[in-house]
């Protein structure tokens, strides 16, 4: 598989899917979400896939969405969707509330509920967009350099689309996290229970791959009903219609910073979420 996204299937019983958009630190344009979904279908159509790795290249695993994309909605026309939402050229808000159903939200779901293994192995800075490609997976192993940030709030809006975070982190916790929008350290993310280990950044992928290879020893069809079990113990939680909840709530943000600022984000706030970004860390 060519572009911002690589596919290998030479560990046995393994997949492994590589975000290889480094040099705009794995930011997320429509092309590499629809790419990165592609190859997360590929891997649950494959019955010889039992477990999927996913891993980044760069000094950042990922700086969230691409702000610099130019016409979002009109690329979605490149491609063919996997929602049945529809409405992308529509005016008002709801053309964007289409799209985020479709590529953010949408694509999150599917992810999360692959009926295999997941593991995002992430190294430097985890930004915004960047943790909708963590949290929908079931394990994550962090290198001791890793970092979370969710600066959206500091940008006029609630919070990435996919509104994981009390689940991730805790309700006070959560709250802390993006009331601030400071960083969490890896060490502070395992703590927490949001990462399962912290390893050394050299040994981060012999580690992970490890893990890997021990689920792949597991009965395929015992391993979908686990995964379907414990997913469904979370959804009893209420975290799917919360989540809906939020995602309106998101979307009511973006209306007002469109009435208010002329954009979907506040631009008072953007410079200053800019520097939390990784450049600044660099």
């Amino acid at each position: 598989m060519s572009g911002p996204i690589q596919y290998d299937t030479s560990r046995p019983g393994i997949a492994r899917i590589v975000l290889d958009r480094a040099d705009t630190r794995n930011a997320q344009d429509t092309a590499f979400l629809y790419a990165l979904n592609e190859a997360f279908d590929r891997a649950a159509h494959d019955d010889e896939i039992k477990a999927i790795v996913l891993s980044a290249n760069g000094p950042h695993f990922s700086s969230g969405h691409d702000l610099r994309e130019v016409d979002g909605h009109g690329n979605m026309r490149k491609h063919e969707t996997v929602g049945t939402w529809g409405g992308f050229g529509k005016p008002g808000a709801e053309a964007q509330y289409a799209r985020e159903q479709e590529i953010y939200t949408g694509f999150c779901e599917r992810w999360r509920n692959i009926p295999k293994p997941t593991m995002a192995l992430v190294h430097g800075k985890v930004i915004a967009g960047g943790l909708m490609l963590v949290w929908p997976l079931d394990l994550v192993i962090a290198s001791e350099d890793a970092a979370f940030l969710d600066h959206t709030v500091s940008m006029g809006v609630g919070g990435a689309e996919f509104f994981a975070h009390p689940w991730e982190l805790g309700v006070r916790k959560a709250k802390e996290f993006l009331f601030t929008a400071d960083w969490l350290s890896a060490a502070e993310a395992h703590r927490l229970g949001m990462v399962n280990h912290v390893v050394p950044r050299a040994e981060l992928e012999s580690f992970g791959l490890a893990m890997a290879d021990r689920i792949a020893q597991k009965p395929l069809f015992a391993l979908r009903l686990t995964k379907q079990a414990i997913n469904a113990a979370q959804d009893a939680q209420g975290r799917l219609s919360a989540m809906q909840t939020s995602f309106a709530l998101h979307h009511l943000a973006h209306a007002h910073n469109m009435l208010a600022h002329g954009s979907l984000v506040d631009p008072t706030g953007v410079m200053a979420a800019v520097k939390k970004g990784p450049k600044a860390a660099e």
